[in-house]
Parts: C-alpha cells; sequence; structure tokens
C-alpha cells in the first residue's frame, strides 16, 4: 500500500516469506531554512521496520534534496534491518514518488540549471 498526499507519504509492506521484511512508514516532508545552508526541505520518517520504532529527521538543502533525498531515506530505513536483510529503494516499486519528487520541486521552486554548491558534490 503507498498513498501520496503533498507533505506526505504514507508506505507499506507486509513480508513475505522468512527472508522478506515488513514496514510501515510515513514520510512527512516541509519547506525549510537552516541558518548556515539556505532554503531546503525537512523530513521526518516515522513508523517501523520488521517492529522496530522507526524516526528519523534530516535537512536536505535546495540543491541536494532532488538528487538525494530517496537515497538518503533508504540507507536511514536499511540502518533498521537485522544484518544480511538489504532493504529495497524505497523509490523502485512506488509512482508516487514521481508526484513526491515534483510537489518538492514546486514548493522549492526548484529549475533545471540551479547552481549546485561544490561542498555538496562531495
Amino acid at each position: 500500500m503507498a498513498q501520496f498526499q503533498p507533505g506526505h507519504v504514507h508506505i507499506m509492506r507486509t513480508a513475505l516469506n522468512s527472508n522478506d521484511y515488513s514496514y510501515e512508514l510515513n514520510i512527512n516532508y516541509e519547506v525549510a531554512q537552516d541558518p548556515r545552508e539556505g532554503r531546503g526541505i525537512e523530513f521526518r520518517m516515522h513508523g517501523s521496520i520488521e517492529g522496530k520504532p522507526v524516526d528519523e529527521k534530516f535537512f536536505l538543502t535546495k540543491d541536494q534534496v532532488l538528487p538525494s533525498f530517496l537515497s538518503i531515506t533508504t540507507r536511514k530505513a536499511q540502518s533498521y534491518l537485522p544484518e544480511g536483510k538489504k532493504f529495497e529503494s524505497l523509490g523502485s516499486p512506488h509512482k508516487l514518488y514521481d508526484a513526491m519528487f515534483e510537489d518538492i520541486r514546486a514548493k522549492l521552486d526548484v529549475k533545471s540549471g540551479d547552481p549546485i554548491k561544490p561542498e555538496h558534490l562531495q
């Protein structure tokens, strides 16, 4: 199950066998201003993975958010799985991330060719 509303994504997955895993996650996001980094998106991923509570917050600047938000969210989710299990990319099975991408792009007024800070490329 997956649902999208501007500023919020809810995804749920039930394990199919003992090698699989379950999760139910909400990803909330909103425009925020960091005093040092400037404008960006504040994310909060909360819910559960394999019955383990999840509550992660992170901020990505305007020039980091669109190329990175799914990989960072997936990496954070991976840290909740037992060793040996691999978390799929959160974006792979859900077209709702296209809507999320476009929503973030509109909220931050991101345009092709916008500058990227060189220190964010490292």
